[in-house]
């Protein structure tokens, strides 16, 4: 309800009561409407009247009888030290106090970038998770977990408002893979992503030069208790306390954990939350049943490491999630060089514990790849630690930063010949970093050294997938793009738990034109990482390169929600609207302030021409080629095509062919590229470049 709007009739029971500041009063208007068209009562009185005796009566009485009081966070109300609604939110407040602890009544959601540590909003607010709604535009996911919280069965409402849980989805950044260069490099290139082609490959150009958000925290809490029922065989892995009495020893006991998670995940008859989901709680008090709400688990693997020299501690804990009780508890004292089978010892516990009839070896599946020496273990974790450091990249990262990840491998390799993983993430950090001066694709030698390296891990472990995922973004980059899938493929078939080489096959196999394939996983990819935005991102560029924009579009708004601020979702959204024909919408999506500075450039290019406004384009295109140069030659393709200019657009492609240029792999389905599919000179390129039949 606005500042200024007294309530001359009572408020029905069971109601949402929206309060907010009167400069908020259009996404008031928006999310009252979205919840009244699925039939929530809402209340949200304009009247004129304010303040007085009358209207202070009136507040108290709508406030004691709605079920739902939702505060609207805004940089609007943190400029307002002073009105009505300030008086509302203390009043609401001051009723959750009464309330028991499970009861959910404050509800608060953010429209703007406002930050969680404004003091100038409620403490009661900011101790809760706030729900994301840009604008005032409400998902879907919003409105379910509203009427949700009004169900009239108390077992409805049994979780706090204190708890975090079921996502309106929240998540990480970067999408698929990419490249990462230094400060100089082009910085835009992602807007690739937005055209439809080879979006992996850049992510990282851009996130070096905008401010992209931090992992949002997991949203607020639904009610739901008996509807909650996720898979009976499934788990997530919370990241082990470090009790090293050593803050440096974090990477290591952040990295046993990964280790212990990744273990988990090679039992095919395990679905195991991935890394980037389970590890958005580190630091966090929540409860382990909102966490299993979040992630859709039935168990919570939780735990704590200390080491000391070549010797560590390990205490794990089994909990039921969906009836709260513990299952099973261990403490190790290991050796370092009987890590494995200490990885081994938790996985086969756990499998016991949850009845799981395992096939064949569990223990041969977890040391596979592995190392027995304690101290080409330790460099490993360091390198991984180093490379997540850049993954999803943050801005001011460099190119140190990526050598800190190869030194790390390198060393790993040096001290254990014979370590599989060390070599195939080494493959993997080669083939996307570039030791090119000018900042474009990986150079030759690059290259051969990462061919090397994958063909080693499969060598020494050919049931491996992260080996054969390797050699798969190495055939993609080197354009070879038949060998490329088999291998995805056979990474795929070998790990079909991993929720990163299933996001990277799914990107893939779309490009390739295996599109019910590719859909299939990156769909999976989100159910095993729901809290990861680099899942929902390539599910949407997914399904643009398949020509599903309106479930696009639904998908990239999903996004937005777990990110608001990220410029590469706005992008895409610009050029799923522009396709789909709504160009005001996709203008707008596209503008810097939404957009990346230099990915807005290509994407207006292309839609101030579809308005009439060519010169603009003209404008916006030169700015983009100033800093670019050739290296961006399938882009300038792609902005030609939509022109209308095939000679000078089918030209760049010949550029980009005499150039390598990774971005190749969209030729074969990219739909910017449609208006020259029919061209001779476009198919000549499309047998050269060999693509999958």
């Amino acid at each position: 309800m606005g500042e200024e709007s007294p309530k001359p009739a009572s408020t029905p029971t069971g109601a949402v009561f929206l309060s907010y500041a009167s400069e908020d009063v259009g996404a008031a208007q928006r999310i009252c409407e979205a919840l009244r068209i699925a039939g929530i009562q809402v209340w949200l009185d304009q009247s004129e009247l304010r303040g007085g005796d009358a209207w202070d009566q009136s507040i108290r009485e709508q406030l004691q009888a709605c079920a739902l009081f939702i505060p609207i966070i805004s940089a609007n109300a943190h400029s307002r030290t002073e009105g009505y609604f300030r008086l509302e939110w203390k009043l609401a407040v001051d009723r959750s106090h009464r309330m028991a602890p499970d009861q959910a009544f404050l509800l608060p959601v953010v429209i703007d970038d406002t930050p969680k540590t404004d003091k100038r909003i409620p403490e009661r607010f900011r101790e809760l998770q706030w729900s994301r709604l840009p604008g005032g535009d409400v998902p879907s996911a919003f409105v379910e977990r509203v009427r949700r919280l009004l169900a009239p069965d108390p077992s409805h409402v049994a979780t706090a408002t204190l708890s975090p849980a079921q996502p309106v989805l929240t998540a990480t950044l970067a999408v698929g893979r990419t490249f990462s260069r230094p400060q100089r490099a082009l910085p835009a290139l992602v807007a690739v992503i937005v055209l439809g082609a080879a979006a992996y490959f850049a992510v990282d150009m851009l996130s070096k030069h905008a401010a992209l958000p931090p992992t949002p925290s997991p949203a607020p809490a639904t009610a739901g208790q008996t509807d909650f029922s996720p898979p009976p065989h499934s788990i997530a892995v919370l990241p082990f306390v470090n009790m090293s009495g050593d803050k440096e020893q974090e990477y290591f006991s952040d990295g046993l954990t990964e280790e212990i998670l990744n273990s988990l995940a090679r039992i095919n008859e395990l679905q195991v939350s991935a890394r980037t989901s389970s590890f958005s709680f580190k630091g966090k008090d929540v409860k382990i049943g909102t966490i299993a709400r979040e992630l859709n688990v039935a168990s919570i693997l939780e735990g704590s490491v200390r080491r000391a020299g070549n010797t560590v501690r390990v205490t794990a804990q089994l909990n039921n999630a969906v009836t709260g009780f513990h299952l099973w508890s261990q403490t190790y004292d290991r050796d370092l060089s009987n890590v494995l089978q200490l990885q081994a010892e938790i996985a086969n516990a756990v499998a016991n514990v949850l009845k799981i009839t395992l096939l064949g070896d569990v223990a041969e599946k977890i040391e596979m790849g592995g190392t027995r020496n304690p101290a080409a273990f330790d460099a490993y974790l360091r390198g991984s630690m180093a490379y997540r450091t850049n993954w999803p990249p943050a801005p001011g990262l460099d190119e140190k930063d990526w050598q800190a990840a190869l030194d790390g491998y390198t060393e790993a390799i040096r001290l254990d010949s014979n370590y599989a993983l060390a070599y195939a993430d080494r493959s993997i950090a080669l083939s996307s970093f570039t030791g090119d001066p000018e900042g474009r694709w990986p150079t030759a030698a690059t290259l051969t050294q990462a061919q090397a390296d994958a063909r080693k891990a499969i060598g020494l472990a050919p049931s491996l997938g992260v080996g054969h995922e390797a050699l798969a973004i190495y055939f993609e980059t080197s354009l070879v793009f038949r060998d490329a899938l088999e291998e995805y493929e056979r990474a795929v078939a070998l790990t079909p738990g991993d929720s990163r080489i299933l996001r990277h096959y799914g990107f893939f196999a779309t490009l390739m034109a295996k599109t019910e394939p590719g859909l299939a996983a990156a769909r999976r990819s989100v159910v095993l990482d729901p809290l990861n935005v680099a899942n929902h991102i390539s599910l949407g560029q997914s399904l643009f390169v398949a020509r599903r924009y309106g479930e696009a579009i639904a998908a990239l708004k999903e996004a937005k929600i777990l990110a608001p601020g990220n410029p590469v979702v706005s992008e895409w959204l610009g050029y799923a609207y522009y396709v789909s024909g709504d160009f005001q919408s996709a203008r707008e999506a596209c503008e810097p302030k939404h957009a990346g500075e230099n990915g807005a450039l290509l994407c207006l290019a292309i839609i101030y021409d579809k308005l009439g406004e060519h010169p603009k384009a003209e404008e916006m295109l030169g700015k983009f080629r100033a800093f670019a140069g050739d290296s961006a030659a399938v882009l300038y393709a792609m902005v030609y095509a939509e022109w209308g200019d095939s000679a000078r657009a089918l030209d760049w492609l010949r550029t980009a062919m005499r150039l390598r240029d990774p971005l190749l792999a969209a030729v074969k389905t990219a739909p910017p590229l449609d208006p020259l599919r029919r061209e001779p000179r476009f198919q000549a390129i499309e047998r050269e470049l060999k693509f999958p039949e």
